[in-house]
């Protein structure tokens, strides 16, 4: 049976306490009755950050390595969480200090937490990690506003805004560059892209009002979710020179969202559709695959350069970490995810209707039919 990373440390954790595994590994950071649990990055060699949270809403950083799950503990106060690992295992997250304030840290293994300053506010977060241990995130500045940041080691940086009042920072990649979301002038957040001396700016859109970039990899290619014209929320993927709708890949009547791409540009996030709980999707070598309900997560975060998607399962009423392959198994078709098909089929086939009238339409001469152009696909 082959197991994710993941899955095998779920594993190992089952046979350390004597029990007689199962045929799929058991899901969760072998956390108490009661507790949830979410897988939040995985390197390559298949550490992974997560966050174990109690009945009462404490939320403790957790880290997999080698064989066994370590709390990384807080800066003083009650809560910590975690948001990225690098391939070296250095996490990143937030926790509260002694007097509950949020700070971003930089956990090393073998050295501890450390935690980081402020934009001259209250509170950091930090968001992600690269190989140098550039921590890109979010913090509070003087005025109680929030602007994306970067610590390069010594010092925190402003990113700034794009002429509103807040931004944050969600990936940054070996070269320095980040991505993330900032609100412009008009008070819309818009999908952003940093470069080391050059500032933020704006990326294109899908025709609609509000964008958001999710994760960026060392080729500079950008993944995230921007609205379209239409009002749906859809993911997209953007090369720095072509912006791929991967939304309208998968079918009208849905939204979807991109959380992760790794080093070879392969994007993986989660398709809702009204009705239905989330499934996890995964974009490669041009073309977009929905996992099916069993094979996917309820939470979809990142995926690593080995092809590990990991997020969380929801098990009963609450959620345990878990990790998939990028390349869902083939498995009977459940009834929940025939209904997500006959969905997906039946936009198809509304499209298809939409496409045959425009194309009658145009056979006519000029003035002879009115065609009321928002009634058609644009």
């Amino acid at each position: 049976m082959k197991y994710t990373a993941l899955a095998l440390a779920l594993l190992t954790m089952t046979l350390e306490a004597g029990a007689a595994p199962d045929r799929e590994a058991e899901p969760g950071f072998g956390e108490r009755p009661g507790e949830s649990s979410v897988a939040v990055d995985a390197n390559r060699v298949g550490q992974v950050a997560g966050v174990i949270e109690d009945a009462d809403g404490r939320r403790r950083a957790v880290m997999y390595a080698q064989g066994r799950v370590t709390e990384l503990g807080t800066l003083g106060g009650s809560d910590s969480y975690t948001t990225a690992i690098n391939a070296s295992g250095v996490v990143t997250g937030s926790a509260q200090n002694a007097e509950g304030r949020w700070r971003a840290f930089i956990y090393t293994p073998g050295q501890g937490m450390r935690g980081l300053d402020t934009l001259g506010g209250n509170s950091s977060h930090g968001l992600a990690i690269n190989q140098l241990g550039q921590v890109a995130g979010h913090a509070d500045v003087a005025n109680g506003d929030f602007h994306a940041m970067v610590f390069d080691g010594a010092q925190m940086r402003d990113l700034g805004t794009l002429g509103g009042k807040t931004s944050y920072a969600t990936s940054i990649n070996n070269s320095g560059q980040v991505v993330g979301t900032a609100q412009n002038a008009q008070g819309y957040r818009r999908a952003f892209l940093y470069q080391p001396g050059e500032g933020i700016v704006e990326l294109p859109s899908l025709g609609g009002r509000v964008s958001s970039a999710a994760a960026i990899n060392d080729a500079g290619v950008i993944a995230g979710t921007a609205e379209t014209a239409d009002r749906r929320m859809h993911a997209f993927v953007y090369d720095g020179k072509t912006m791929i709708d991967l939304g309208a890949k998968i079918g009208h009547g849905t939204n979807t969202y991109a959380t992760g791409i790794n080093a070879a540009g392969h994007v993986v996030g989660s398709v809702t559709a009204q009705g239905f709980a989330p499934l996890t999707f995964v974009y490669r070598e041009g073309k977009i695959s929905v996992h099916p309900r069993e094979a996917g997560l309820y939470l979809t975060n990142k995926i690593n350069d080995s092809g590990l998607v990991v997020g969380a399962k929801f098990s009963g009423q609450r959620l345990q970490a878990f990790g998939v392959d990028e390349v869902a198994p083939v498995k009977e078709t459940s009834p929940w995810d025939w209904a997500v098909r006959a969905v997906l089929l039946a936009a198809a086939g509304f499209m298809l209707v939409k496409m045959q009238r425009r194309a009658s339409a145009s056979m006519f001469p000029s003035g002879s039919v009115r065609v009321v152009s928002h009634n058609f696909v644009r």
